[in-house]
């Protein structure tokens, strides 16, 4: 996919260790068209490459807008922007690319935790344009917190979004089992947020007999995984017979490349899908966020990133 150099117009922050970025063409011109729920591929610095949803209006072809939450546990990426990307700077990023979009439905429920909230407020846009029936929860652990605050105070839709802290009063707190205690079958669910957020909503709604079909999910990096149980395994290269051998402490990527194997990455989380690819023979391991349990269920593809083996062995489409 191609990428486009953009200047950093403005750097604002937004909340307690997030700050936003307005990207656009030096020229003025308009960007490639997006859709609500999607994101691009920031190029920062060093060679990290990270995705950020776009979180403003569908409708804007003059901009895109990104917030990015500062996170003390980062493998570079948040930081990089928070400290090194200015007002002036030129990024390179990519096209954007949607693996959460919006589907017509009769209602549409949304839930943001934290910096959740940028593709959940891009889906908020649009429903309000369109003239959608909706409504918006968004779940941070206090006002200072909370991202876009003053923007979703002035919108047209501000009735629709509920506000949820977590040092708030007893009434301010998410009562997700009674919202979602009546399924609705043209009613669709969209959460986006921490891990422990979106299993907190994706349980309740499936406790509660919603269809897997009618909630979609975005996580913001890997989910927590139990690596106890990991052993090594073995790769075969179909087109060469070539055998490498996985160890517990490296990825599928990591061996390919030290052995002069080349597979794009982008995020190393199985976010993103630019290392995706085809499984001939074996079982993967699937950690990635990034496949349905229906497409995880053919086994004929994985994220070598960070996915590792059932099967003593995978044979890969390379």
């Amino acid at each position: 996919m191609s990428t486009i150099d953009v200047k950093v117009v403005r750097k604002i922050r937004e909340a307690e260790d997030i700050v936003s970025f307005e990207l656009a063409r030096f020229d003025g011109g308009a960007l490639p068209p997006f859709s609500a729920g999607a994101h691009i591929d920031v190029h920062a610095d060093d060679g990290v490459v990270r995705q950020y949803s776009l979180c403003n209006d569908p409708q804007e072809t003059h901009r895109y807008l990104i917030g990015v939450l500062r996170d003390p546990t980062s493998r570079g990426g948040s930081i990089a922007m928070h400290e090194r990307v200015n007002e002036g700077d030129v990024i390179r990023i990519s096209e954007p690319k949607n693996h959460f979009p919006l589907v017509p439905a009769k209602r549409t429920l949304l839930f943001a935790g934290g910096i959740g909230v940028t593709p959940i407020l891009c889906m908020a846009e649009r429903l309000a344009n369109t003239g959608a029936d909706f409504e918006m929860y968004y779940c941070t652990r206090s006002r200072e917190r909370t991202a876009f605050f003053d923007r979703i105070r002035k919108s047209s839709y501000v009735q629709r979004v509920h506000f949820h802290f977590d040092d708030g009063s007893v009434e301010m707190k998410l009562n997700l089992p009674m919202l979602l205690s009546r399924p609705d079958e043209g009613a669709h669910l969209y959460v986006c947020g921490p891990a422990g957020f979106i299993e907190y909503v994706t349980s309740t709604a499936k406790q509660n007999g919603w269809q897997s079909k009618n909630v979609h999910l975005e996580y913001f990096g890997a989910q927590p995984q139990d690596t106890s149980g990991d052993s090594e395994f073995e790769v075969r290269i179909a087109s060469s017979g070539k055998r490498f051998m996985v160890p517990i402490d490296k990825t599928v990527v990591r061996v390919l490349e030290e052995n002069g194997i080349g597979i794009p990455i982008s995020c190393e989380q199985g976010v993103c899908g630019t290392c995706v690819t085809r499984v001939l023979d074996g079982t993967p391991d699937h950690r990635d966020v990034y496949f349905t349990d229906e497409e995880r269920a053919k086994n004929d593809q994985f994220t070598p990133c960070c996915s590792r083996a059932k099967s003593r062995m995978l044979v890969l489409d390379l």
